[in-house]
């Protein structure tokens, strides 16, 4: 199969509750994610053949693919654990893709989540370089690892605090009008300057929050999405890329792994970015946003910072951005919540923040500070 855009559609969509100390394990959460997808679907759970996830920091596990299945009661024919971080739920979607499009399975489930805030948030250790080259000198988590590149972009394009404000503004703003995301109430420019420095330049409203959630989405081909319960959402454009796995080895800060990702997307959909209706975009910093608007194409490099001013990135704006609220007010949950998001605006049910005449989306993952990088186009139509 030489040109797989369009050949494979996400036919099941399923988000859990959101949150912070729901007291629910990230194993329950996921749970909750699949059954909702499965319902959306319309399908059994026995009609899946093939899962991927990525096991949960607040529940290190082994083989957790094979363990999820075996909780679901199925017994796949393909499992796999994609642990990417914050790159993981773009990336299963790729590899989805990848295992229907070899005949290794015909409907794959993809699930990501954690419950960071229950249970006493207990997290995996990290070790290796983190331990002994950064966490020693001083740069500990990410906050100060994120904020060096936002620093050096600040640097070199005049980009203000102000600006990343704006991408927090209206993430809240959208997040107000989804009923299920985490906070809701909405934010000024004015309250993001007046929220305390976590990590310089990085205010405490430039960071994503740490919350409980999950998100689930059911892929299969494009023939038997036709006879599906609801409508399919057809993955046009799949890139990827890595560049570095540690800051300090980046080639260059402001430039990192998005504009070659988003490339091979592109060019797989046969779009360009002019062809995009609203961006759904891996925020673990507002400075993540800004970066990726500019490797993505929406604007030129070192313009990404008057380009999210005076609500072009809000719903109603130019190019609406991370509509459900995003990672720094709806949810965490690894990103995966932006395909879901994604999934639910192209089918049009989105209700008061519903994006008008949306047909074209675009979703980003990313990780290793902006090194490695997932990009997906979704349409609700085949090219």
């Amino acid at each position: 199969m030489t040109n797989i855009s369009g050949q494979f559609a996400i036919v099941g969509i399923g988000d859990s509750d959101v949150g912070r100390d729901l007291g629910r394990s990230a194993m329950d959460l996921k749970l909750q994610a699949i059954t909702r997808a499965l319902a959306d679907s319309g399908l059994e759970k026995n009609a899946i053949d093939g899962v991927l996830t990525r096991p949960s920091r607040s529940e290190p596990q082994f083989n957790f693919s094979a363990v999820l299945a075996g909780r679901l009661g199925i017994e796949p024919r393909f499992v796999s654990d994609i642990a990417l971080g914050g790159a993981s739920s773009a990336s299963m979607v790729l590899n989805a893709v990848g295992a229907l499009a070899a005949g290794l399975c015909t409907t794959v489930l993809c699930v990501n989540g954690d419950a960071q805030t229950s249970h006493g948030n207990r997290r995996g250790r990290l070790t290796n370089w983190i331990e002994d080259f950064e966490s020693a000198y001083g740069m500990i988590g990410a906050p100060a690892s994120y904020g060096l590149p936002a620093r050096r972009h600040m640097h070199e394009y005049g980009t203000t605090s102000r600006q990343f404000g704006a991408i927090a503004v209206a993430a809240r703003k959208h997040a107000s009008l989804n009923p299920n995301a985490t906070f809701r109430t909405p934010i000024t420019l004015e309250d993001h300057q007046a929220s305390r420095f976590i990590a310089e330049p990085f205010h405490l409203l430039d960071c994503c929050p740490v919350t409980d959630g999950a998100g689930a989405v059911i892929i299969t081909s494009a023939e038997r999405a036709r006879d599906m319960a609801k409508m399919p959402i057809y993955l046009l454009g799949l890139g990827q890329h890595n560049t570095h796995a540690e800051v300090q080895y980046s080639g260059s800060m402001t430039s990192p792994a998005m504009r070659l990702a988003s490339r091979r997307a592109y060019n797989m959909a046969g779009l360009e970015p002019q062809d995009i209706d609203f961006a759904n975009l891996y925020d673990c910093f507002t400075y993540v946003v800004l970066v990726t608007l500019e490797d993505y194409g929406f604007c030129k490099k070192g313009e990404g910072g008057p380009f999210v001013e005076g609500g072009r990135i809000e719903i109603g704006g130019e190019l609406p951005v991370n509509t459900g609220g995003g990672l720094l007010s709806q949810a965490h949950s690894s990103g995966f919540l932006h395909i879901t998001e994604t999934a639910r605006q192209l089918r049009g049910v989105c209700g008061v923040r519903q994006v008008k005449d949306a047909e074209v989306g675009i979703v980003s993952g990313q990780c290793g500070v902006t090194g490695i990088n997932a990009c997906l186009i979704l349409g609700n139509h085949r090219n």
